[in-house]
C-alpha cells in the first residue's frame, strides 16, 4: 500500500508537504520545520524539472536536500550568535560583588550571615563571624554570596 502511494509522488505533493511544514513551523517554531519546509519546496521545482524521477530517488534527494538545508541552517545560527561580551557577569549581580569589601550587619552562624551592598541586604555564607566584621567577596552561589575574613 505505502509502496502504491510512493510511486505516484507528483510535484504537487511537495508542494503540499512544503506548505504543511511550513504551517507547522508557525504553530511550533523551531526552525527544523522551516528549512525541512525549504528542502520539500526544492523537491517540488526539481520533479517540475524532471517529472519522470523515480519516488526512491525523490526520497534520496529529499533527504540529502534536508541534511544539506539543516546544514544550512548551522551556519546562519553559528554566525548570528552573540559576541563575547565585554561585561560577562552584567546580569549576576553576586558575581560583580567578587573582591569587594563588605561589613557584616548581622553575624554569620551556622555558616550564614547578612550584609548590606548599597541599599539591598545579602545573605553571606562563610565561617562563623561576629557582626560589624569586615569580610571579602570571594564569589557567590545563587543569591548567596560566598565571604572570607578580612585580617585587620
Amino acid at each position: 500500500m505505502l509502496l502504491l502511494l510512493l510511486s505516484g509522488l507528483e510535484w504537487w505533493h511537495w508542494l503540499v508537504f512544503a506548505m504543511m511544514l511550513i504551517i507547522l513551523e508557525m504553530i511550533a517554531p523551531s526552525f527544523w520545520f522551516l528549512w525541512i519546509g525549504v528542502a520539500a519546496g526544492v523537491m517540488t521545482l526539481i520533479t517540475l524539472a524532471v517529472p519522470s524521477l523515480h519516488w526512491e530517488t525523490q526520497l534520496l534527494l529529499f533527504g540529502a536536500l534536508s541534511m544539506a538545508s539543516l546544514c544550512v541552517q548551522w551556519l546562519i545560527l553559528k554566525r548570528l550568535q552573540p559576541a563575547v561580551s565585554d561585561q560577562p557577569a552584567l546580569n549576576r549581580r553576586g558575581e560583580q560583588y567578587g573582591g569587594r569589601l563588605l561589613t557584616l550587619t548581622e553575624p554569620i552562624e551556622n555558616g550564614y550571615g547578612v550584609v548590606r551592598v548599597d541599599d539591598t541586604r545579602w545573605r553571606v555564607g562563610g565561617p562563623p563571624l561576629p557582626a560589624g566584621r569586615t569580610v571579602r567577596v570571594i564569589g557567590s552561589d545563587g543569591m548567596t554570596l560566598l565571604v572570607e575574613p578580612v585580617e585587620d
